[in-house]
């Protein structure tokens, strides 16, 4: 066989580990690999490098991506220069096609979340082989139990929670760390969990200002002079609207989310006697190194993708269920968000030892 590999959507720690685990794993079978670079972009303009075993020798520790990504390199809606632009964006899925067959490929492998996974289904129907691995910090991809990405994204946030304890106790203040997510709340969950946040606030839980004050005014009556919120990008209040700061065109999801933060620190102002701070991770997150999790994860991955290959079972998508590998359709995968049920166990795990999450409904 001759497969393909591409890496698209944000990058994530892991990325290369599943590059290496699906290279190793093809050319141990005898198989030729090549990667496109930047995500599908590669595939509509015919960029790739081939991969041999010293191309892949050594990245499992490394963050990003070797083959480099995209998250607007839409084949359906192309809106890269010079084939495309973003104010009329071109379907060549038809060229995408005609250069998968000129380079005589069996297989594609795609690497990625919703979006990436979404235009992978979209090539699978119209006949091309394809191999989905879900690939995301946001941990947000259904037909799985987790992704790869999200727990090195979780580690990065926990420590951010951890280390603005000590400045919001010495100064008696607010501290807000603001988590990635989109829509699904999963960093910043359990990052407060981990990292004994007083207020969690989420997307799938709308928030209500006069709760979080509340939440914040007992500490201080109990003595406690400082408290930590832990605030989900997604998150909004009741009756409103997640925060956007800007709509990027031609990317599947245009929507950027971002400083719903500075809007808690404003309901906090004056309110509470106590200053407010905000910190905001953004794509801290998504930079640095895999920790082990997701190295053994990403490469548990990589090879269940080229176990799918073989066996030609195309329209799969590598999923990590009850502690083990297996294969679902991409369509399961994609169909639905995977988002935090208001009445999951951690959730009812944070209320038991206090934590609000700004919503004082939900604790009834």
């Amino acid at each position: 066989m001759k497969i393909g590999i591409l890496t698209g959507g944000g990058d994530c720690p892991g990325l290369n580990a599943v590059v290496r685990g699906v290279t190793k794993s093809a050319l141990r079978r005898g198989w030729d690999v090549i990667g496109f670079r930047d995500g599908y972009r590669g595939l509509v303009e015919k960029d790739f490098v081939r991969l041999g075993d010293r191309d892949v020798s050594g990245i499992i520790i490394r963050g990003g991506t070797i083959l480099g990504t995209s998250n607007t390199a839409n084949p359906f809606a192309y809106t890269l220069a010079p084939l495309g632009s973003a104010d009329k964006p071109k379907d060549l899925s038809k060229l995408a096609f005609r250069n998968f067959k000129d380079l005589g490929l069996d297989a594609l492998v795609a690497i990625g979340g919703d979006g990436t996974l979404t235009m992978a289904q979209q090539l699978y129907k119209k006949g091309m082989p394809v191999i989905g691995v879900p690939k995301t910090i946001d941990n947000d991809l259904s037909a799985t139990d987790v992704t790869f990405g999200f727990d090195s994204a979780l580690n990065v946030a926990t420590e951010a929670v951890d280390r603005v304890h000590t400045t919001a106790e010495s100064h008696n203040r607010v501290m807000i760390v603001e988590t990635m997510g989109r829509y699904a709340g999963w960093i910043a969950l359990r990052a407060g969990i981990a990292g004994g946040g007083d207020v969690i606030l989420l997307p799938e839980i709308p928030y209500r200002a006069e709760d979080i004050v509340k939440a914040v005014l007992d500490r201080k009556r109990a003595g406690k002079k400082f408290s930590i919120i832990v605030a989900a990008e997604g998150a909004r209040p009741e009756k409103g609207e997640m925060t956007v700061t800007k709509v990027v065109k031609g990317s599947p999801d245009p929507l950027r989310l971002g400083g719903v933060s500075y809007k808690i620190a404003e309901i906090l102002d004056g309110k509470t006697g106590l200053e407010s701070r905000v910190v905001v991770l953004g794509h801290v997150q998504r930079g640095g190194e895999p920790t082990p999790f997701d190295r053994w994860l990403a490469t548990g991955f990589g090879v269940k993708a080229a176990e799918l290959l073989a066996k030609k079972q195309f329209g799969r998508m590598v999923s990590f269920r009850n502690f083990g590998f297996t294969g679902v359709s991409i369509a399961a995968a994609v169909g639905k968000l995977r988002r935090v049920s208001p009445g999951a166990q951690e959730v009812r795990a944070a209320l038991a030892v206090g934590t609000s999450f700004g919503n004082s409904r939900i604790a009834k």
